[in-house]
């Protein structure tokens, strides 16, 4: 795969930016699928051409395509890659209409810069929430079809014909019915000095010859061989590695810090107190943890009292009860008359489900390169958000943004936790106070116990039935802490974090009658974190729990439950048909085995997963699991059913074992022996199934983690009768 990057002092990140290009306007298009309206922004038709490398002339078309009089043509990529294929994907839409073949596109990391890089549908340069594609479909294609018609006006005009009569092939504009042609780089310069369309004519899908293919990745030769080039892995001259003690006590600070014995060990080179912390600089990781090791430092917590899990607990269930947490319950919606009905249906029921503090562990902790100098500061890093890390960069060296140059790197992991730049913060505060460069390394401890968690979620849905057990009165209250608040407070209006009521308030099965809570409960010294599916992993779990327990209760096959309920939502009724044909549910089973499904919508895609479990002697195996997957139109078949498998095999994982707990106000787990995942001798079978769709592109990367939950403990119900309402599944039985 060609990547500029492996040079992290080169990396071609300030290309856009340092030569002057500064009279610019919107290329306007739809994006599509509620994402705005964007495309990006094209440099004015007179400067297009700019001089860049050398001597050498480029073509820039837009904000995302350089076509170089060489005939190179660079994507400038504005999303991170942490496992999710973008570097594949991505370069799919660019290809696809600008003609060229996919490996002839040389990948470059786009600068922080909302203005030509925000992703339409979250507003920013943010990498999450799956809408890489999503975001990505019209823009992306939309500039690879802006640079083949300018250069296809290009050759019209040396050639005196219309452009009608050209077309481009392979990197290649042809002349129809003639012999005649000219290379990309050939016409870079002449396209240089042609008018940009203000409109651009897209593909159909038939004559697609890229995208919906089963193209490996671009990118896997380098993960496989151990030359992708991560954040952990920059190397600069004179750089020294630090890493960094934590308090133990969430909230805490530095009381008292005793240093000479660290400072005595051979290799360290600085201690610096950060108020919250103590960094260790060294000539090496290992020197450093010795010195961290050394210290010795009293902590102090006199923000407020800690916390253990009990008192959280209770704390969640008084607020549940009183809609009187951190915050008094705010209504998310309120369909009908839910009282009302309630009071009248047939019958009622009413359960409590939940869900369990997670950390994100990435297998690539947390790390980042800082130098900071005079007039500039340059940070090595994977983030998700590379301009917040530059705001807050600017704001602790007093520099201006223009001169915080973000290198974005791989991701090792991220699943949301990179949405977060505190790491970045500690290293560009540690290199503030030297002349050299410090990669900052964070220990799996530090990274356990120091993480923007999921939020502890305590959920109450009350249902009232008709004389067929179906629901005609439904209320769900969602009770946790706010992510949103802490993340984006601007968006929190009237009290009501939507991501944490994301699924909840329009689950398939609601009825006329529907009322939709939250009460925001915080955790003394919590950060509330996204974590890889945000709201919807722990709505679907509730939801689909619960319509299970409806299910059971009205004596109906969950299937033909669910069925009977879904006849208005046929994306989600087909792929609730797939996956129980797949599995040819309703077959007899083996003793001990069950069968559990669940139906779910998040991120324009729609999904159901059927798990199936053996449960003897109060343990549980996973033995298969069945995915139907509808996603729209599918970009690459390898991907979609990468990230499904990706996502079941990250959810599986927190099913079964995934828990944070505190005792006084400290983080119980510490590194991956008292936080387990999910061994390559425990994996079930998996089989992905793709529904054929022409609707526009749904997310990918994190609808196979929320669905999985619900699917095994439905199962585990289906196989010993026994309910599980609280994760993780090892709470109640030995799992495997």
């Amino acid at each position: 795969m060609n990547f500029k990057l492996n040079n992290p002092e080169t990396d071609g990140v300030e290309l856009l930016t340092d030569k002057g290009i500064s009279r610019r306007r919107f290329l306007i298009g739809s994006a599509g699928a509620g994402a705005g309206l964007l495309v990006g922004f094209a440099v004015s038709h007179k400067l297009l051409a700019g001089v860049i490398n050398g001597d050498e002339a480029t073509f820039i078309p837009n904000a995302f395509i350089r076509i170089s009089t060489s005939g190179d043509v660079t994507l400038i990529v504005s999303k991170a890659e942490m496992g999710q294929s973008v570097y594949t994907s991505l370069p799919m839409l660019i290809a696809e209409e600008l003609e060229v073949e996919l490996d002839k596109v040389t990948l470059e990391h786009a600068p922080a810069d909302d203005s030509k890089y925000a992703d339409p549908i979250l507003g920013a340069q943010v990498t999450g929430a799956s809408t890489s594609i999503r975001g990505a479909w019209e823009p992306l294609r939309q500039a690879g079809a802006v640079a083949r018609e300018v250069l296809i006006a290009a050759a019209a005009k040396e050639w005196s014909v219309n452009a009608s009569e050209c077309y481009a092939e392979n990197g290649v504009v042809k002349l129809t019915n003639s012999d005649r042609q000219f290379t990309y780089g050939e016409l870079a310069e002449k396209a240089a000095s042609m008018p940009v369309p203000e409109k651009v004519t897209l593909k159909k899908p038939e004559d697609f010859k890229l995208i919906g293919k089963p193209i490996k990745r671009l990118d896997g030769k380098e993960k496989g061989n151990g030359t992708a080039h991560y954040g952990i892995d920059v190397d600069l001259p004179d750089m020294k590695i630090a890493t960094i003690a934590m308090t133990p006590i969430l909230g805490g600070k530095v009381k008292k810090l005793n240093t000479p014995k660290a400072k005595a060990i051979k290799g360290v080179v600085e201690v610096i107190d950060m108020g919250d912390s103590v960094a260790v600089i060294a000539t090496d990781m290992w020197t450093a943890k010795q010195g961290i090791a050394a210290l010795e430092i009293e902590w102090t917590h006199d923000k407020f009292k800690p916390q253990n899990m009990e008192d959280i607990i209770a704390e969640l269930d008084k607020a549940s009860k009183t809609g009187s947490g951190t915050a008094k319950a705010v209504i998310a919606r309120n369909d009908g008359d839910f009282s009302k009905a309630y009071s009248e249906a047939s019958d009622t029921f009413e359960a409590v489900y939940q869900m369990p503090f997670l950390a994100h562990s990435p297998i690539e902790p947390m790390n980042a390169t800082a130098l900071v100098q005079k007039d500039r500061c340059d940070i090595w890093a994977g983030t998700q958000v590379p301009t917040i890390a530059q705001g807050h960069a600017a704001e602790i060296t007093g520099l201006p943004a223009s001169q915080i140059f973000v290198h974005n790197h791989q991701i090792g992991g991220a699943f949301g936790r990179r949405l977060d730049v505190d790491f970045i913060d500690q290293a560009v505060r540690i290199a503030k106070q030297v002349n050299y460069p410090v990669k900052l390394v964070w220990t799996r401890e530090e990274d356990m116990q120091n993480d923007v968690y999921r939020p502890y979620y305590y959920d109450h849905l009350k249902a009232g039935l008709n004389d067929k057990g179906e629901p005609v009165a439904w209320h769900h209250r969602v009770t946790g802490a706010s992510i949103m608040l802490r993340w984006i407070p601007s968006l929190v209006k009237d009290g009501l974090d939507t991501d944490a009521v994301e699924l909840a308030q329009n689950p398939f099965y609601a009825p006329e009658n529907i009322l939709v809570d939250y009460v925001r409960q915080e955790t003394n010294g919590m950060r509330p974190g996204w974590w890889r599916g945000v709201g919807a992993t722990h709505n679907a779990f509730m939801v689909e729990s619960f319509i299970d327990e409806l299910a059971h209760r009205a004596s109906v096959d969950p299937v033909t439950y669910r069925r009977n309920l879904l006849k208005h939502h046929p994306r989600a009724f087909g792929v609730l048909e797939l996956c129980a044909k797949k599995v040819d549910w309703g077959k007899k089973l083996p003793a001990n085995h069950g069968l559990g499904i669940s139906v779910f919508e998040g991120f324009g895609t729609y999904l159901a997963q059927v798990a199936e479990v053996k449960v003897e002697d109060d343990e549980v195996k996973v033995i298969r699991v069945v995915a139907a997957v509808d996603c729209g139109m599918v970009i690459n078949p390898n991907h979609v059913v990468a990230q499904i498998e990706g996502g079941i095999v990250y959810g599986l994982t927190a099913a079964l074992w995934g828990e944070i707990t505190i005792e006084n106000g400290v983080i119980n787990q510490k590194n991956f022996d008292t936080y387990q995942l999910l061994r390559m001798n425990q994996l079930p079978n998996i089989e992905v199934h793709l529904v054929k769709s022409a609707e526009a592109p749904g997310g990918i990367g994190e609808p196979g983690t929320a669905g999985i939950a619900p699917a095994v403990t439905n199962a585990i119900y289906a196989a010993s009768k026994k309910r599980i309402r609280e994760l993780p599944v090892s709470k109640h039985l030995d799992a495997y």
